[in-house]
């Protein structure tokens, strides 16, 4: 499969810690070139939230990665607010940082925080997440968020029986009431991952197969603040409320991460859906996911979520630790991507990092064969 080549090019990617080799990437780095020395380098991390297990997992991986390097690491989380954000990015420059990490909260937000930052000859990462409007991000590091949308949808999709585990599609013609949820307005990946999603499910909502009950299918009407546990939770009660009354049921629901379906999950089950996808009455509806958060497995090994998209941010940690060693050393960080990603300022060199879909028959393989969780954490549903 493509994704096992892909997985396996990443684990080749995150080895160049060790042996120091690139290939040619973007053109920042620090002015004047030179080799900056570890214990007399300070680098700061700004992410975004201390709220969602995934960003705990990027800041302990970045931060280990670029001590055990000698490098001096000031990590600040936002907590989901923009004038922290701010605050903490300014304190950062001030403090004399030789490098930022950012994950913008707001693509745009940090502005004036960039300008800073290039008037100290400060080089810049966009993490995850897109700086956007600024012509001075010298690289972005991220997953490939159009695939996790579309394989999101295509991971509905054979849940629904619509198509097979090949990707064909069967005979099954439906109809399924299907409803949408998209992640944060303010976060780009957002409008990446609706894309992709939206691209699979088209033609299927075009013929019939899928039907929009609650007729809510673009981003705007869909979006979840913050990509919040209880934002969607709150949706979800008003979307059965208003939508799904009499013998209406709901068939499944494009979840874009493993919050958001946790909150969907938990509406779902208070109006009587599940307690497992092959319930009797109203089975819990097929959902999807997105970052493999232990509480979700869980749910997926439970039968209770259908599937999630694995991002191994212990890999995405380690190209990033990789990328910033070369642009503090002058030299060029290594990029598979020079075209996708335009922040409205620039097209801005990047490296994309593979994914992989989770479902109950392939946990281990994936997520503990692998050293991501045991299956001590898995069976108990906690790190």
């Amino acid at each position: 499969m493509q994704r096992k080549t892909l997985l396996v090019s990443a684990a080749l990617a995150a080895a160049l810690l060790a042996t120091g080799c690139g290939g040619e990437g973007a053109g920042g780095g620090v002015q004047g070139g030179g080799t900056q020395e570890p214990a007399d380098t300070r680098i700061g991390v700004s992410l975004t939230s201390q709220d969602e297990e995934r960003w705990l997992t990027d800041g302990k991986a970045i931060q280990q990665g670029l001590e055990e390097l000698g490098y001096q690491v000031d990590l600040q989380y936002a907590n989901n607010d923009i004038p922290t954000q701010q605050q903490q990015v300014d304190q950062m420059i001030t403090s004399g940082a030789d490098l930022l990490i950012l994950a913008p909260l707001d693509g745009t937000a940090l502005a004036p925080q960039i300008q800073a930052a290039v008037g100290a000859d400060v080089p810049i990462i966009s993490y995850d997440r897109l700086i956007r409007n600024s012509a001075d991000v010298d690289l972005y590091v991220t997953f490939d968020n159009y695939k996790v949308g579309s394989e999101q949808a295509t991971a509905l999709l054979t849940g629904l029986g619509v198509l097979d585990e090949q990707g064909q599609r069967t005979s099954e013609k439906g109809p399924f009431n299907v409803e949408l949820f998209g992640g944060s307005l303010d976060d780009n990946n957002a409008t990446f991952v609706y894309g992709g999603a939206m691209e699979v499910l088209q033609p299927f909502i075009d013929d019939g197969t899928i039907v929009i009950a609650s007729k809510q299918t673009e981003l705007s009407q869909i979006a979840t603040k913050d990509w919040s546990q209880q934002e969607a939770q709150a949706r979800m009660d008003n979307l059965i409320t208003s939508t799904y009354t009499g013998s209406r049921k709901v068939d499944a629901v494009l979840t874009p991460n493993d919050a958001v379906a946790r909150g969907v999950i938990t509406s779902l089950r208070n109006a009587g859906y599940g307690p497992t996808l092959s319930s009797e009455g109203k089975p819990m509806p097929v959902t999807t996911g997105q970052d493999a958060e232990i509480a979700s497995v869980k749910l997926i090994e439970d039968q209770v979520q259908y599937a999630t998209v694995f991002k191994n941010t212990k890999l995405l940690a380690a190209q990033t630790v990789d990328s910033a060693v070369k642009l503090l050393n002058g030299e060029e960080p290594e990029v598979n991507d020079s075209e996708s990603y335009d922040n409205g300022a620039m097209v801005v060199p990047s490296f994309l990092m593979p994914i992989e879909v989770v479902k109950e028959k392939n946990i281990d393989e994936v997520l503990v064969e692998s050293g991501y969780y045991t299956a001590e954490q898995v069976k108990a549903g906690q790190l």
